[in-house]
């Protein structure tokens, strides 16, 4: 049960530091097919990435598992589309400690005990930090956008542990993530197609490897080793992580209060939950699961 919850522990680390420098490396396409394409191209080429590599048999899923994948794609949609517009509008720490407050809302609603509230307080305390309303005019769009993607990771918390429950290893994301890329094709599509070059293409499908590809496959398998609960707790690393990847990749510095209101985001998602791993009744179901995960994660 340990060596389980340390595992998934490193998946999710490993997880958020790629995605933080994906993130990083994505605002260079934005003077060039602004924030919606490059999400779009993101997702397009992961989809096709994965769809290769693991080549999802119908006959591996059920109706019920093939609605979860469907599911699972849209909000990966939203969550990658919305939250690359709010970082095209506010500082990567910022907009990363605002979307945390979905996996935090996750830990707050799944915790036990009357500090559930105190936590979503210092949480909210936090958010009015990040966001300094009293200084001019808050960026009102960036910061909805922010919001959204929270809501979508929310989601996605609670979605990928359903499809990793019922769809053996990572066939459940090789059928969201062409449904996150048709999505994004409907949605971005039209207005970034006559703006690609071959140059682009190349550069797309190697941030796709490191954002989502990656990341998205390492915490199916850490939200098979863990709780939602402890997996939202860990994604507390993350606003942290992102204020460091900006100030060392894009230059962007913080100011006292927004690095107070995310202190005050991560000790309310530390305090919300503790780590801890997947029952075992749930772990006992999903064994064979985990075999296949890792066999075809290695392949």
């Amino acid at each position: 049960m340990f060596t389980a919850t340390r595992a998934g522990a490193a998946m999710a680390i490993a997880s958020m530091l790629c995605v933080q420098l994906g993130l990083a490396a994505s605002v260079g396409l934005f003077d060039q097919i602004g924030p919606e394409g490059a999400a779009w191209l993101r997702l397009s080429w992961a989809g096709v990435v994965l769809l290769v590599l693991i080549r999802p048999r119908p006959s591996a899923f059920t109706r019920s598992s093939l609605l979860a994948c469907v599911a699972l794609g849209l909000v990966i949609a939203g969550l990658t589309m919305l939250f690359m517009a709010a970082v095209a509008r506010l500082p990567l720490g910022t907009a990363s400690a605002l979307e945390f407050l979905g996996p935090l809302g996750v830990a707050v609603v799944r915790g036990k005990g009357g500090s559930a509230k105190a936590w979503a307080a210092l949480a909210a305390v936090g958010v009015l930090l990040l966001t300094e309303p009293w200084a001019g005019t808050p960026d009102l769009a960036g910061i909805g956008f922010a919001l959204g993607a929270a809501a979508c990771w929310a989601a996605y918390i609670l979605l990928t542990q359903r499809v990793g429950d019922k769809v053996s290893g990572v066939r459940g994301l090789a059928v969201a993530m062409p449904v996150a890329a048709l999505t994004a094709t409907v949605i971005a599509g039209p207005s970034v197609f006559g703006r690609l070059t071959w140059q682009l293409l190349l550069l797309g499908l190697g941030l796709a490897v490191l954002l989502p590809v990656i990341p998205f496959m390492l915490e199916m398998l850490a939200l098979r080793r863990l709780t939602t609960a402890a997996f939202g707790t860990l994604m507390c690393l993350e606003p942290a992580i992102a204020v460091v990847v900006g100030l060392l990749a894009l230059g962007q510095v913080p100011g006292p209060a927004p690095v107070i209101g995310i202190a005050f985001v991560v000790a309310a998602g530390v305090g919300a939950e503790r780590t801890g791993s997947r029952s075992e009744d749930v772990g006992a179901n999903a064994a064979d699961d985990r075999r296949d995960g890792a066999m075809t994660a290695q392949g």
